[in-house]
C-alpha cells in the first residue's frame, strides 16, 4: 500500500512537472539553456580539475521534465557557484563534441559508449576522462535529489582533492 502511494505521488509530480514545463516552454522559447554545450571534454575536464571540481555532464533528452527539474532547480544554480556542469542530449547527431581521447564524436555515439540508457544520466568526471563519482540515472524522486547530488558531488570533490 505504502509503496502504491508512493508510486501514485511520483507519477502525479511527474505529470505535473510536465504540464508546467510544457506550459512554460509554450510562453518563453526565448530563454536559452542553463547548461552549456560540452565542445571540448578533456578542455573542461583540466579546467574543472584545477579548480577543485568535477566534470558534471547531463545526458538528456529534449522534453524530459525530470531533466528540466535537474537543469533549472540543481545544475544552473550550482553552476552559478563555480559547478562545471554541461549538457548534451542522448541522440544528438548533429553536433560534434569531443571526447576524452580528444576524438571527434556526437552525443548519440558517445551516449552508447558511455552505456547511458535514460534520461537524465548525471556522470562525474575527473580531467582523465574517469568517472570519480557514482552516476546518477533518471530522478526516482523529487524529494531526494538535491541530497544525492549533493553526496555525488562530495564524492567527486574529495577524488579530486586526493588525486593532487
Amino acid at each position: 500500500m505504502i509503496a502504491r502511494r508512493a508510486h501514485m505521488r511520483n507519477a502525479i509530480i511527474l505529470i505535473a512537472s510536465y504540464l508546467y514545463f510544457k506550459r512554460a516552454k509554450a510562453q518563453d522559447n526565448s530563454k536559452p539553456p542553463l547548461l552549456p554545450w560540452p565542445g571540448d571534454l578533456p578542455a573542461l575536464g583540466l579546467q574543472a580539475q584545477r579548480q577543485g571540481e568535477p566534470l558534471v555532464l547531463m545526458v538528456s533528452l529534449p522534453g524530459c521534465p525530470w531533466c528540466e527539474l535537474l537543469r533549472r532547480n540543481y545544475l544552473g544554480p550550482m553552476r552559478n557557484e563555480g559547478v562545471a556542469a554541461f549538457e548534451f542530449m542522448i541522440h544528438d547527431r548533429s553536433k560534434l563534441l569531443l571526447d576524452f581521447k580528444a576524438q571527434r564524436t556526437t552525443p548519440d555515439a558517445l551516449s552508447k559508449v558511455l552505456k547511458i540508457k535514460i534520461t537524465p544520466t548525471l556522470l562525474f568526471f575527473n580531467a582523465q576522462g574517469q568517472e570519480i563519482a557514482p552516476r546518477i540515472e533518471g530522478v526516482a524522486s523529487a524529494d531526494f535529489i538535491g541530497a544525492i547530488l549533493d553526496e555525488r558531488l562530495a564524492t567527486a570533490r574529495e577524488r579530486i582533492k586526493a588525486a593532487r
